[in-house]
Formats: structure tokens, sequence, C-alpha cells
């Protein structure tokens, strides 16, 4: 009953998400692309690939317990939403995920997948929306400065709230071990709410900071490659 129930969960929040997605790009993206089902579902593909395969490469973090690893897999998802659209970026995420499952599958009873999932949601479709609102370098800037600050603010209420004492319940650790680890790597760490202070605060904000600079350096050169593509079929259809 609780992997039912976590299941359903994960299962409520993905359809939240890509009404929310779905709901904004009909009525908020004004660059929406006419696009063919087989390039868009080639694009997304291929991104959520790369996403699903840069997932793999964690990296530990000094001031964070041993189960807090960052990793850059949000990276090709923020391109892919910026070229797509937020529906794009939500199912893509979910995507990666998945990828990530096959190949190596989880060490978190899929409580930090789940976690990958919706709070790597939180920062790319919050940047999308703002950038396809009125697509611009200032908007795609000021679009992940705003995700960043969401996935901040909604990843650290997200663990304390329901990631943590989850893990907790389907791992079978209690949450004073957890917080623990946490005392380890640094003595400042003493419960739930310190542990997210401490570790999940700071661990989000590097994570949305690395992952818009890179985006940012990349997404100018990628960006032509991506419509160039795109006038060319248009050009077919055209023709």
């Amino acid at each position: 009953m609780k992997n039912l129930g976590f299941i359903l969960m994960c299962a409520a929040v993905f359809a939240g998400l890509f009404l929310v997605a779905m709901l904004c790009e009909r009525l908020v993206c004004k660059d929406r692309k006419k696009l063919s089902d087989t390039h868009y579902i080639t694009y997304a593909a291929i991104f959520s690939a790369m996403a699903g395969v840069l997932m793999l490469v964690e990296i530990p973090l000094f001031f964070a317990p041993s189960f807090y690893k960052i990793d850059l897999s949000e990276l090709p998802v923020l391109i892919c939403t910026f070229y797509l659209g937020p529906v794009a970026g939500v199912v893509t995420e979910l995507i990666k995920v998945l990828i990530k499952l096959l190949l190596k599958g989880t060490s978190t009873a899929f409580v930090g997948d789940f976690a990958n999932f919706a709070v790597g949601c939180s920062f790319v479709l919050p940047a999308s929306i703002v950038y396809h609102a009125r697509p611009s370098k200032k908007s795609a800037l000021t679009g992940m400065i705003v995700g960043t600050l969401v996935m901040t603010i909604f990843g650290s209420a997200f663990n304390a709230i329901y990631l943590l004492p989850k893990f907790a319940e389907l791992f079978g650790m209690p949450l004073d071990v957890i917080v623990g680890m946490g005392t380890k790597v640094n003595a400042a760490i003493t419960s739930v709410p310190t542990l997210v202070l401490f570790a999940v605060v700071p661990f989000n904000l590097l994570k949305g900071v690395v992952v818009s600079l890179l985006t940012f350096l990349l997404y100018k050169r990628i960006s032509p490659l991506l419509h160039k593509g795109d006038a060319k079929k248009q050009a077919k259809k055209t023709a």
C-alpha cells in the first residue's frame, strides 16, 4: 500500500505538471512552433537521451550528505524546452528519469528519482514559460533566474514536507539517521529544517546557477542550427 500510494502520487504530480505546461503553452507562449510530430518527437528523444546519460554522472558535494549529488541533466532539458516549449520540458524530464532507471536502477527507493523529476520541472517549467512569453536573450536569462528561485523554494519545501519523510519510510531509515548523516558533514545540521537550510537550499541554488550559465553559453550557439532545420522543413511544406 505504501508503494501504491507513492506510485499514485508520482502519477498525479506528472499529470498536474503536464496539464500546467499544456495550458501555459496554449495561453502564454507567443512563439508556438508548428512542427511535424516526427520532428517534435525526434528532438525530444534526442534531448531526453542526452539528459538520461548526464543523470548518470553524479557529483558529490562537500556541504551535503552523500545522497545529495548534483548532475547536469537539466542542461539538455532546458535547451529542449526553450526550443520546443513547456510541454516538451515536462515530458523530457520524465523520459530522462526512465532512461536513468533502465540504465542504472535506483538507490533511493525511487524517491530520489521522483525528486529529480519534480524539482527539475520546477526549474525548467517557469524558465520556459517566461522565455516563450516574450522570446529574447533577456527573457531567457530572466526565466532561468526565476526558475532557479522557484526550484530553490519548491525543492526545499518539498524535501522538508514530503521527500525526506517518504525516503525514511520507503527506505526503512529513521529521519534521525538521515539528519545524522548531515551532521557528519556540517555540525550545524541537527534537524530536518537545518538539513534543508544548509544542504538542500545551497544544492538547488548551485545547480540552478551552473545549469543556467551553461545553457546561456550553449543555447545561442545551438539555436541557429535548430531553427535552420525549422526553416528547411517550412520551405518544403510551402513548396
